[in-house]
């Protein structure tokens, strides 16, 4: 059979995977927090028809001969660039402008240590309160701060639910994370600081929906810290992350997927006009 036809096989077979991650970012357009992905290519063993030589004395050098066999998947990646931040003036909706990811866990019975917590990670921050006044996320999971002392002051090697008291009168959430609020007689009390965690390697986290990243193999461990330390990004109250999705850049994406997998059927085609007319010769 002809290598052309499997090589356009091969070709048909990428180009699909590329457009369905395309969809998927288009799907996502609109999604809090979202980040985007990437298919990349390359190319697959090549068949050595003849090596290469070297120079003599009476002739120079030849290359060698190779035929490609096709293209391969190499990488889906997902791009981890910071997406635009959208005002809401919701003061439960949460940004990161920066590095970081908000961490998130069944509930916490008192005060624990970071190991121990089954973590999942968001960039996505539309928060809400449920009736016993815990901040959560909209799958109702609980989002993790450092605790708080008896004395009032933030202990950080210990973690805990962020919980505002249903009769508090107001709250407000500052820059570094700090949820404080004023309570029933009036005075100012701090409820925690919001933790982030960052990664050796952010892009090597596994999506497991949800607007939700998991630790995998290669991302490295979660490194705790408060919001504006040890490099990690800075709280924006009020305001949500857009999605990375660039619809113009999709669409582009998009065109030369779907050039790229008719070309690769036109391959198809002719290599089996080609069969067509070998299978003719015999009449």
């Amino acid at each position: 059979m002809l290598r052309s036809m499997y090589s356009g096989i091969s070709g048909m077979k990428n180009f699909q995977t590329k457009l369905d991650v395309i969809g998927n970012n288009i799907a996502n357009v609109n999604t809090f927090g979202y980040k985007k992905g990437r298919v990349n290519f390359k190319d697959m063993v090549s068949q050595s028809i003849s090596g290469a030589s070297a120079p003599s004395n009476n002739m120079g050098g030849v290359n060698p001969k190779q035929v490609g066999l096709g293209s391969s998947l190499s990488t889906i990646d997902t791009i981890h660039t910071q997406g635009s931040i959208q005002t809401t003036g919701r003061p439960l909706d949460l940004a990161i402008s920066g590095d970081g990811y908000f961490v998130l866990a069944p509930k916490t019975t008192g005060t624990t240590t970071f190991d121990v917590l089954d973590k999942s990670y968001s960039r996505a921050g539309n928060m809400y309160l449920d009736q016993e006044g815990f901040l959560v996320n909209a799958d109702g999971m609980y989002l993790k701060s450092y605790a708080v002392n008896a004395d009032g002051s933030i202990n950080n090697t210990r973690y805990s639910d962020v919980q505002i008291p249903t009769n508090a009168q107001s709250f407000s959430i500052s820059d570094k994370g700090e949820i404080q609020y004023v309570d029933s007689d009036g005075k100012l009390k701090l409820a925690g600081q919001i933790i982030m965690a960052k990664f050796p390697n952010g892009e090597g986290l596994q999506k497991v929906g949800q607007n939700l990243f998991k630790e995998s193999a290669n991302s490295g461990e979660a490194v705790p810290s408060a919001p504006q330390q040890d490099g990690a990004g800075a709280i924006v109250a009020g305001a949500l992350e857009m999605s990375n999705v660039d619809l113009s850049e999709e669409f582009t994406e998009m065109i030369t997927a779907q050039r790229g997998f008719q070309a690769n059927t036109r391959i198809i085609t002719t290599s089996d006009e080609i069969l067509q007319e070998l299978v003719n010769l015999k009449r």
